[in-house]
């Protein structure tokens, strides 16, 4: 483990790429992030804080620090912003919609923040803020949406974790790196 005099020694970030499951080990045999990292990162129990899902991409975290990683994850604590492509066209009632709550089968699905980044024919790019993250959150409240033009559901087509917190790093695709003690001090620093 080599690390720089200036970087941190409880969190390192990975660009995760589609394709890779967000666990230890997955008994259908799929990759797994840790296929990603060095060896010494799941030898030295280095653990994801929070989750992506096999077909989304983006920032990651991972910590040695339970207290650390359940402060980052704590509904309330930490934004995290979104690079998303939907099918359909999103409407200003779907975002007004959104802000304010979306009942799912399971529970109220909403955002803190949308803004329409552009449209490509029946697709629409939004980037989205939210400060909880429940399973497949973002995924199943755009799902409970349905196009005006069509009246079938949104279907969120990519999703990109662009940052956590003030952290919004410039890693490529399938790389690790640490946070820096600065990122890591402007990360924490807003945590209650």
């Amino acid at each position: 483990m080599n690390t720089a005099a200036n970087d941190s020694r409880k969190l390192l970030a990975l660009n995760k790429p589609k394709g890779y499951v967000v666990t230890r080990s997955d008994e259908l045999g799929r990759k797994t992030v840790y296929d990603l990292l060095p060896q010494w990162v799941f030898n030295d129990g280095w653990m994801p804080i929070g989750r992506l899902d096999l077909e989304s991409k983006g920032i990651l975290l991972f910590t040695t620090n339970g207290k650390m990683g359940e402060r980052l994850t704590r509904p309330g604590n930490c934004i995290k912003v979104y690079e998303i492509w939907v099918r359909g066209h999103v409407t200003d009632e779907h975002i007004a919609a959104a802000l304010k709550g979306v009942e799912s089968r399971e529970d109220m699905l909403k955002v803190l923040s949308v803004e329409r980044k552009g449209t490509g024919g029946a697709k629409t790019k939004l980037w989205v803020a939210i400060d909880e993250g429940k399973n497949r959150h973002i995924r199943r409240l755009f799902g409970a949406l349905k196009d005006p033009k069509f009246a079938t559901a949104l279907k969120v087509l990519k999703l990109t974790r662009i940052s956590i917190g003030s952290f919004r790093p410039n890693i490529e695709s399938g790389k690790w790196r640490y946070l820096s003690l600065a990122e890591e001090t402007m990360l924490i620093k807003n945590l209650s």
